[in-house]
């Protein structure tokens, strides 16, 4: 019982750490949902390609380059959010931008079709092996409680930290930015906001755009702690933050950001205490509970179905 505590700090750390992944990449589903009531299933392949765009500007600095590791990490997150926010803008315009006023089974099939494209655009490029990412921050914060020690990596430190900052920054944008208030009037009467001038168009590439920011940022946080990617890490990703997403209640960003802290969190409480056999089967039977009792999720509101 004398370590009960100190391993529960160190599982509640390393789940916000997982949480906080999931949060990056759950806004992008929710963002756009939010406003186009269309689930973008191409989004966890843009997180995927952010983590290598990164591994790719990190070979090109070199470890050895002698700038500081937080220049090389600062270029490295530039550079991804960059050329994966074209790469969202891209998705948006060529599965998207033809099928809005499709059915939304033909837009589910088009972000299928994208994304599977996607994978096999870099595992052709990149090789479909798993591939090393060098350790940047090979230091962690330790401090012992009883007999057990708490370690804490500087890498998940570093996501959790990035993290936040983004996420206040982002509620910052929303609320008082022109984009930001011409997304919510999106959000709440696309049709409405058309009449009143807005540029729909215009809002609805920023929306993919900056959701494919947010998952690039992730990307290159979790290769930098974990040490290793493939072109497949995307699918299981989004999938859990598309769980997150639904989990908060799709189509509010604190609710994404609530449903991905509680989902690794969730996980990773599972995989220690439990199995990590039963990771998944805790947090999708999470999922399930939850929304027979929440069906918009967490912090979702009942929608009227838009025509």
């Amino acid at each position: 019982m004398s370590d009960f505590l100190p391993q529960l700090i160190q599982q509640l750390f390393n789940g916000l750490s997982l949480g906080a992944i999931y949060a990056l990449i759950a806004i992008g589903y929710t963002m756009v949902y939010g406003i186009i009531g269309m689930i973008n299933f191409a989004h966890g392949d843009i997180y995927m390609i952010g983590a290598y765009i990164g591994l790719v500007t990190l070979s090109a600095i070199g470890t050895q380059s002698g700038l500081p590791i937080w220049a090389i990490i600062g270029l490295m997150l530039v550079v991804a959010v960059f050329v994966t926010g074209v790469y969202g803008l891209v998705v948006e315009q060529v599965a998207y931008k033809p099928v809005r006023q499709s059915p939304r089974l033909v837009a589910l099939i088009s972000a299928i079709g994208m994304s599977i494209f996607l994978q096999n655009w870099v595992a052709l490029g990149q090789g479909a092996r798993d591939m090393a990412v060098p350790s940047l921050l090979p230091g962690a914060i330790n401090f012992h409680m009883g007999n057990f020690e708490v370690f804490i990596p500087y890498t998940r430190v570093l996501i959790i930290a990035v993290t936040v900052v983004l996420m206040i920054a982002l509620t910052m944008y929303i609320k008082h930015s022109r984009m930001g208030r011409a997304s919510r009037a999106c959000a709440q009467d696309m049709h409405m906001a058309n009449l009143l001038g807005i540029d729909t168009n215009k809002v609805i590439s920023f929306t993919f755009v900056l959701g494919a920011v947010l998952a690039a940022v992730g990307g290159v946080l979790i290769a930098l702690a974990v040490g290793k990617l493939n072109p497949f890490i995307g699918f299981l990703a989004g999938i859990k933050a598309f769980t997150a997403a639904v989990l908060g209640g799709i189509g509010s960003i604190p609710g994404a950001m609530l449903g991905g802290v509680i989902l690794g969190v969730a996980e990773t409480f599972a995989a220690a205490y439990i199995s990590s056999e039963y990771k998944d089967i805790v947090a999708f039977g999470l999922l399930v509970t939850i929304l027979m009792f929440r069906p918009s999720g967490l912090l979702g509101k009942p929608e009227v179905e838009k025509v």
